[in-house]
């Protein structure tokens, strides 16, 4: 279980975003080799900047952000843009707050499916998320097309196999 905190991000809290994003590259450069590094490069875009397109929560643990999710809402959607917590703090349950936290929100927003775009075969990628109930789609949204398409422009496809996925969302009131 984790020890932090997990509430919406505050503006204080905004300047941290793009540093813990940033922190995993080394992670994605040592399970994807060395050619991860050239396509995941790019600075992380600035917690301002995510401010601007969704809502952020933060993960704090001794007062200190040590992760956050991004939740967007493309097409009237709900869609995961980015998890990330702080290597130094990873394995700890902090993702998995994040990710549940995220649902929940999803979930009273009115929504009753989450989906995210992200590595098939990284541990802490798709592995990770079907942990958590998300499930592999082939059958995508306009959204997610237009995601996919920017992902593969990027060259996010060049260093591992990207899949869209999706977890269904029981909402409040409802019975399975």
């Amino acid at each position: 279980m984790t020890s932090a905190s997990i509430r919406p991000a505050r503006p204080s809290d905004l300047r941290h975003l793009a540093g813990i994003e940033d922190a995993g590259g080394v992670l994605f450069e040592q399970h994807l080799g060395p050619g991860a590094t050239a396509v995941l490069s790019a600075a992380a875009p600035s917690g301002g900047e995510r401010d601007l397109t969704g809502t952020l929560l933060v993960a704090v643990h001794g007062g200190a952000v040590v992760g956050f999710a991004h939740l967007t809402g493309p097409d009237g959607h709900a869609h995961l843009e980015q998890v990330s917590v702080l290597p130094s703090h990873g394995r700890r349950g902090i993702g998995t707050a994040l990710v549940g936290a995220v649902m929940e929100e999803a979930r009273w927003s009115g929504h009753d499916v989450l989906s995210l775009c992200t590595y098939a075969d990284v541990p802490w990628n798709g592995p990770f998320y079907r942990s958590l109930g998300f499930v592999e789609v082939e059958d995508l949204e306009p959204f997610q097309v237009r995601l996919r398409r920017h992902e593969r422009a990027l060259g996010l496809d060049e260093v591992g196999r990207r899949v869209v996925m999706r977890a269904q969302l029981r909402r409040p009131g409802r019975r399975p």
